[in-house]
């Protein structure tokens, strides 16, 4: 149960799953609280058998008032590095764990704030449904709160980055959230390491055979 006392974002799901009907119901979920302050709901974007699934955090304040995903200076990052990776865009569908923008307020600017375990559970039907309908060869998972929601609490992305890790019929690569790289003191190196995972990430399709 979460914070609002439902059981999240599974009551909002329609009967038919393709990601037309998904992105439309999303579009109205109160699974969790998070709806009240954010622009829209930012669900996933791309092709329907996409041979990539990338699984990020959360949109971020570009995100939330433009309605894609990675579209803000981390969707840059993560540009870069799929092109220097040698991983198509038109492979790739991308998503978050979580459909809102978690923020506070500073002022007037939106200050990113890393959504509650609660939040991650109630939008995880989302995910799942997502997964089911795309059945992804290989999922890259895009920092911890992706990493919770799909290979569990236990699961640390500093101990396993470019490492596949079974995930029902698909492999997942864990990496770092491209924002991390942003953030980081030498944001050089950090770029080296979250483009290495990505080209494991990219040889683990390829070793596998086309979708």
């Amino acid at each position: 149960m979460t914070k609002d006392g439902n059981n999240g974002a599974a009551r909002f799901l329609p009967d038919q799953r393709d990601l037309a009907s998904l992105r439309r119901a999303a579009a109205s979920c109160q699974g969790c609280g998070l709806y009240r302050d954010a622009t829209q709901t930012v669900f996933g974007e791309g092709p329907r058998a996409a041979a990539f699934m990338l699984v990020g955090e959360e949109p971020g304040d570009q995100e939330d008032r433009q309605g894609h995903p990675f579209v803000g200076p981390a969707g840059r990052i993560l540009d870069k590095g799929l092109n220097e990776a040698g991983i198509r865009r038109e492979d790739v569908y991308l998503t978050n764990a979580v459909k809102h923008f978690s923020f506070t307020l500073r002022g007037k600017r939106r200050i990113h704030q890393k959504p509650t375990a609660a939040e991650v559970d109630a939008c995880l039907p989302w995910l799942n449904a997502e997964l089911a309908v795309v059945r992804p060869e290989v999922i890259v998972v895009l920092g911890a709160t992706a990493g919770r929601a799909l290979l569990g609490r236990a699961f640390r992305v500093t101990h396993h980055r470019g490492e596949p890790v079974p995930l029902g019929e698909a492999l997942a690569v864990a990496t770092v959230h491209p924002s991390a790289v942003l953030r980081a003191p030498d944001r050089e190196a950090a770029y080296a390491g979250f483009l290495s995972d990505l080209r494991a990430a990219a040889n683990v399709r390829g070793n596998s055979g086309n979708h």
